[in-house]
C-alpha cells in the first residue's frame, strides 16, 4: 500500500508539474475577417472559429495538459491552413475558394477533426448550415467573366528547361502526350480540367489497380479558364496551370507517397514561395486518403467493390463502335450549360499530328488542318455532380459519339453519329451531317504553354 501511495503521490506531482509546461496559443483581434452575408458569417463563426481564427475558445478540459498540447497543435495547424480572422485581406475569389474547400472538407468528413468533434460536439456543422453555405456559393450561377489575354513569353517555353518545384519535384515535359483519366467542369472557379495519366496510370485505371496506385503512376491536372463561344457552348480559354502528382511510396513517404508540383501560366513558373507549399496539397487531399489521396474518379470499365472509386458510367462505350476514342489523345472540351453535358474532342495519331497548341502569347490557337486519314471523335456525356468536390461536375452516361473520318477533300469526309441508350448508329440528312463535320473540324484545340 505504501508503494501504491507513493506512486499516486508521484503521479499527482508529475501531473501538477505538467500544467506549468504551457506554450502559448497566440490570440488577437480579427484584422480582416471573411467578407460574407451575416448568416454565412454566423455559421463560420459558430462552427469554425474554435480552430480557424485568432480567437481563443478553449473549454475547461482543453486547458489541462497534456490535452492542452494536442489542442494547441490542432489550432496552430488549422490557422496555418485557413484563418478566418485574416482571410478577408485576400481577393474575393480567394475568399470564396477557401469556402468551397471548407465545404468539401466538411461534406467528406475531414473537418472538423473526428477526435475534436468527439469532445466538442457543438463544432459539428449541421446539415442546414452546410446547405446554406452551398446555396451561398451557388456554383455556375454567375455569368462567365470576360476573357482577357494573359501575359506570357513571346515564344513557347522549352518544356525541358522548366524549373523544378520548390520541393524538388521535377517538371515532366511528356505530360502533353498522356491519355485522359477524367475531366471536370469547375463551377466554383469557372475552369475546365483535364486529368491525364501516363501509361502506368492509364493501365492501372483500366485494370482497377488503384488501391493504392502503383509506383510510377503520374497524373497531370491541366486547367483552363472558360469562355462562352459564339455557338452558345463553353470552350477552354486561357491556360491556367498544370499540376503533377507522381507516385513513389518510398521517395515521397513524407507526403503521403506522392510527389506534388504545380506550375503556373504560360511561362510555367513554380507555385508557392518555398517547399512548404506542399502542405496545401496534402491538406487538401486528406479527405480522400481512402482513395490513395486521389480525388479523380477514373473513367474505367474496371469493376471494383465500394462506391465512387471509378466512373463506370462514363466508360460505357460499346465495343461495336468503329473506333474506341477513350484510347486516343484529347484535343479540346466543350460544355453545354443549358443541357448539362460535357463533350470531349479526341483524335487519332493522324489527327494529333495536325494539332498545334503551343503558340506565342497573344496569338490565337488555330483550328487544325487535318489531313487524309485523320479521325476525330466528339464524345458527349450527361453531367453529374462530382461526389468528391462540391462545385464540380464530371461525365456520367454517354449520350452520343460522333466520328469524322477526314478525306483529302473535306466535302468527302465521312460522318457517323451514334446516339440513344445503346449508342446505335443514326442517320442525319446530308446537309445536317455536313454542318456537323464543318463545325467539329473548326474546333480549336485547348492551348498549352
Amino acid at each position: 500500500m505504501r508503494i501504491l501511495a507513493k506512486l499516486l503521490i508521484a503521479s499527482a506531482v508529475a501531473f501538477a508539474l505538467l500544467q506549468f509546461v504551457r506554450p502559448t496559443i497566440p490570440t488577437g483581434i480579427a484584422t480582416a475577417e471573411l467578407q460574407a452575408p451575416p448568416e454565412i458569417k454566423r455559421i463560420i463563426t459558430q462552427d469554425c472559429y474554435s480552430c480557424h481564427s485568432d480567437e481563443r475558445r478553449l473549454l475547461w478540459f482543453d486547458q489541462v495538459a497534456p490535452a492542452y498540447w494536442l489542442v494547441r497543435h490542432d489550432i496552430l495547424t488549422a490557422r496555418e491552413h485557413l484563418n478566418f480572422s485574416t482571410l478577408g485581406a485576400k481577393p474575393p475569389a480567394a475568399q470564396k475558394g477557401a469556402l468551397y474547400e471548407s465545404v468539401n472538407m466538411v461534406q467528406l468528413g475531414a473537418m472538423p477533426l473526428p477526435d475534436f468533434v468527439a469532445l466538442h460536439p457543438d463544432a459539428r456543422m449541421t446539415p442546414n448550415d452546410l446547405t446554406a453555405l452551398k446555396a451561398y456559393l451557388a456554383p455556375w450561377s454567375t455569368p462567365l467573366p470576360a476573357t482577357q489575354q494573359i501575359a506570357g513569353p513571346s515564344a513557347p517555353v522549352s518544356l525541358a528547361a522548366v524549373t523544378p518545384e520548390f520541393n524538388g519535384v521535377p517538371f515532366d515535359p511528356s505530360f502533353e502526350s498522356w491519355k485522359l483519366i477524367s475531366t471536370t467542369d469547375r463551377g466554383d472557379n469557372n475552369t475546365f480540367r483535364f486529368i491525364l495519366g501516363n501509361d502506368v496510370a492509364v493501365q492501372a485505371a483500366r485494370s482497377g489497380n488503384i488501391s493504392p496506385w502503383p509506383d510510377g503512376a503520374r497524373f497531370a491536372k491541366i486547367a483552363w479558364q472558360q469562355q462562352q463561344g459564339l455557338d452558345g457552348l463553353i470552350h477552354p480559354s486561357n491556360f491556367v496551370q498544370v499540376e503533377l502528382m507522381i507516385k513513389d511510396a518510398q521517395s515521397y513517404r513524407s507526403t503521403d507517397g506522392w510527389g506534388w508540383g504545380r506550375w503556373l501560366g504560360l511561362d510555367l513558373h513554380p507555385y508557392g514561395m518555398d517547399a512548404h507549399f506542399v502542405n496545401e496539397c496534402t491538406g487538401c487531399h486528406l479527405p480522400v486518403r481512402g482513395n490513395d489521396f486521389v480525388y479523380t474518379l477514373p473513367i474505367s470499365t474496371a469493376q471494383l467493390s465500394g462506391q465512387e472509386i471509378v466512373n463506370n458510367n462514363a466508360a460505357n462505350l460499346p465495343a461495336s463502335l468503329p473506333y474506341q476514342p477513350l484510347g486516343w489523345n484529347v484535343i479540346s472540351m466543350l460544355v453545354d450549360r443549358s443541357n448539362r453535358t460535357t463533350s470531349i474532342l479526341f483524335g487519332n495519331d493522324a489527327a494529333q499530328s495536325a494539332v498545334h497548341v503551343r503558340v506565342p502569347a497573344g496569338n490565337a490557337v488555330q483550328p487544325p488542318v487535318y489531313q487524309d486519314g485523320a479521325v476525330v471523335a466528339l464524345v458527349t456525356w450527361a453531367q453529374r455532380d462530382d461526389p468528391h468536390w462540391f462545385g464540380a461536375r464530371i461525365p456520367d452516361r454517354p449520350l452520343s459519339v460522333e466520328f469524322v473520318e477526314v478525306a483529302a477533300s473535306t466535302q468527302n469526309s465521312h460522318y457517323h453519329i451514334f446516339t440513344g441508350p445503346q449508342l446505335h448508329e443514326s442517320q442525319l440528312a446530308d446537309s445536317s451531317a455536313s454542318q456537323r463535320v464543318n463545325w467539329i473540324l473548326s474546333l480549336s484545340p485547348a492551348r498549352l504553354p
